[in-house]
């Protein structure tokens, strides 16, 4: 199994080349050169596996000869027993065809962990494997930082250091989950601008080619190769739960980044059946414009219920444009230079039709969010939290047939944020016993400006990888 960049121009690797280095040096995303393919029959004897078990069958093949298989076992299965489900990702059924999967019973509750209590193991095995040490350096818009620190805190060969949106923009139990923790290798810094600043500011480190190798720099974004392998596996869990390979399914993914939706895509182009993606989206809408009218424009970042969605850049999008565009790397980096240049991307007609033989988008806004949040409380006795509501209600406006299981992603707890939820049901949501005294914790984090020197400065003295 070998690794490609979108953009074509980066070197080809192995898989713990590709876990280490996070963005190409071309400034693409690598992907895998094909897709393992899982036939009916194969699908069918996965039906009973374990969640562990399933795992490793999926992701083993992507590995090729870089970790034995008895060492990804062990990383699995101490991966996931972290989780308080013992089915890891629960499903729930809604009634009417629809179905709940719950990606929260992680750590950090929230479905960053299910990829990132991984990558923090493989990070460990292949870098003590080599004697090195990685400064990792991320972006979050709310879980992605606190799922990585809790799977990167005091390990010996990491650095991390994890930027986010200052002014609020994070919830309160987002960013104390990050800023709380005391370990020494863990630095977190809020950004004066938004998400798409921290984003830009992570590539802009990466696309430093000098300051990238002095300080040994790596990602656990979901630009990291490692973080969409790992979500892959738990479209096939529900896919096996209710019925493939005889029945077909659609998922509705609240959506930001573009990574968690991307990895149900890469389970359907290894053999799950899949009739329908919804791309679920706020008000920063960015992709359902896309989807809807072949036209992506940037716009301003609106704060809204669903911060972890607040995004107009999104990263992952440029996988599936790979694809889109028949896997031609030269294509890829003209539309991403167009797009960067003049804010606007749009792609021939052709290419957007067969985008959408899979792909539907819909938007929702605050007041439904909250109406959604109050609805599946009085209807279902549950709990969601903002990002879940809108993909409940995306599932709903966007199924295309009736008669096909719907499965809504739950990336979040209700816990997470409080705010929203009461004031939608007039229940406030508590945290679990492991969280309850959080906003007792001391906090420790820098504030800085939007500017890459500074922040190179800052990594410097932070790194013990230079």
């Amino acid at each position: 199994m070998h690794y490609i960049s979108t953009r074509g121009e980066a070197p080809v690797l192995a898989f713990d080349d590709v876990l280490l280095t996070g963005l190409a040096r071309d400034g693409g995303l690598y992907v895998p050169e094909s897709w393992p393919q899982f036939s009916a029959s194969d699908l069918e004897a996965m039906r009973n596996l374990s969640y562990p078990d399933l795992a490793c069958r999926i992701m083993t093949p992507f590995l090729g000869d870089t970790i034995s298989e008895d060492d990804f076992a062990g990383m699995v299965a101490e991966a996931y027993a972290s989780f308080e489900s013992e089915e890891v990702v629960p499903m729930v059924d809604m009634g009417d065809g629809q179905w709940l999967m719950e990606l929260f019973h992680g750590p950090t509750l929230a479905f960053k962990d299910v990829a990132l209590q991984l990558l923090g193991r493989l990070f460990d095995h292949v870098l003590q494997k080599r004697g090195e040490r990685v400064t990792i350096v991320g972006a979050t818009s709310g879980d992605t930082g606190s799922a990585a620190i809790e799977a990167c805190k005091d390990r010996d060969a990491i650095d991390i250091v994890m930027l986010y949106p200052a002014g609020g923009r994070v919830s309160e139990v987002q960013q104390r989950q990050m800023t709380t923790v005391a370990s020494a290798n863990v630095h977190n810094v809020a950004i004066e601008g938004t998400f798409d600043d921290c984003q830009d500011l992570v590539k802009a480190c990466f696309n430093d080619l000098p300051f990238r190798d002095e300080v040994h720099l790596s990602a656990v974004n979901s630009i990291n190769w490692a973080r969409i392998m790992a979500q892959i596996v738990y479209y096939f869990r529900a896919g096996l739960k209710l019925g493939a390979p005889e029945k077909s399914i659609g998922f509705s993914v609240p959506t930001g980044n573009f990574g968690n939706i991307f990895a149900g895509y890469a389970a359907h182009l290894m053999g799950l059946p899949v009739d329908q993606f919804v791309v679920a989206s706020n008000r920063n809408d960015i992709l359902f414009r896309f989807f809807e009218k072949n036209a992506m424009e940037i716009e301003a970042v609106v704060p809204t219920l669903s911060p972890s969605m607040d995004i107009q850049v999104s990263s992952n999008f440029e996988r599936l444009l790979f694809d889109l565009l028949d896997r031609d790397g030269k294509k890829v980096t003209d539309a991403m230079a167009e797009f960067r240049d003049s804010g606007k991307l749009s792609i021939a007609d052709s290419a957007w039709k067969r985008s959408r033989e899979r792909f539907d988008a819909y938007r929702v806004d605050d007041a439904m969010t909250s109406q959604v949040i109050d609805r599946v409380y009085r209807e279902c006795g549950m709990l969601i939290d903002p990002h879940t509501a809108v993909g409940v209600e995306a599932a709903l406006a966007k199924r295309r047939d009736p008669a096909m299981a719907m499965v809504s992603l739950a990336t979040a707890h209700p816990s997470k944020f409080p705010d929203a939820v009461k004031k939608a049901t007039g229940i406030m949501p508590e945290l679990p016993a492991h969280l309850s005294d959080l906003f007792e914790r001391e906090e420790r984090f820098t504030v800085m400006p939007n500017q890459l020197d500074l922040l190179q400065e800052f990594i410097r003295s932070r790194s013990n990888a230079s």
